[in-house]
């Protein structure tokens, strides 16, 4: 089954320590979610970032959320350490050796108003392993959609994170019953091809 690594809102907005959303606790999900990296680019996996990034001026989001990672700001950038390929955004040639594909988003899912499907579906994807930030608002979002639209989702547990752990745990928990398979890091190397 082809399958691609979703990375959702790993910028520096929440993974780097002057970040406005940054938690000390991110800093273990960083470390896995650099570590499956790692791996899907070991089994040559299309690597997908979807970034928030927000206009300047009216913008939905912020009738419940104060202004933030706005569009070409340092917030919306990948944190430091982070292995980013050469970058295409999602009207992009393809995923070429080397080649990660960029996806903006305005909304909690990364596929609300984006072409992420149709990038997907024209590389013949049909599993998603997502990780990144926050599990219980845009992972959560992102892996429901995802569901709906028909892929088969993977979301390792360790790379994920969230400031409310009650809420990311039972985001986990509604994701594992009825959205997908919430997985260890070892399983997700597994699911990956990747030897151990």
């Amino acid at each position: 089954m082809s399958t691609a690594l979703l990375l959702v809102d790993v910028i520096n907005d929440f993974f780097d320590p002057q970040g406005r959303n940054y938690k000390p606790e991110y800093d273990s999900v960083l470390v896995a979610i650099k570590t499956i990296l790692r791996w899907a680019r070991a089994a040559r996996i299309p690597v997908v970032h979807a970034r928030e990034a927000h206009r300047r001026g009216p913008d939905f989001e912020q009738k419940k959320l104060p202004v933030h990672c706005l569009s070409g700001s340092w917030d919306v950038q990948p944190p430091a350490g982070l292995d980013v390929g050469c970058e295409q955004g999602s009207t992009g040639a393809g995923n070429r050796d080397g080649e990660d594909l960029v996806v903006y988003k305005r909304r909690y899912s990364a596929f609300f108003g984006t072409d992420l499907d149709l990038a997907l579906r024209e590389r013949q994807i049909a599993r998603l392993v997502v990780v990144g930030v926050k599990t219980h608002v845009c992972v959560r979002a992102t892996v429901q959609d995802a569901f709906a639209y028909g892929y088969e989702v993977v979301v390792p547990r360790e790379a994920t994170g969230s400031n409310y752990h009650h809420l990311r745990d039972a985001s986990l928990e509604d994701i594992q019953r009825y959205m997908g398979q919430v997985v260890s890091l070892d399983e997700t190397r597994k699911i990956l091809g990747v030897e151990g």
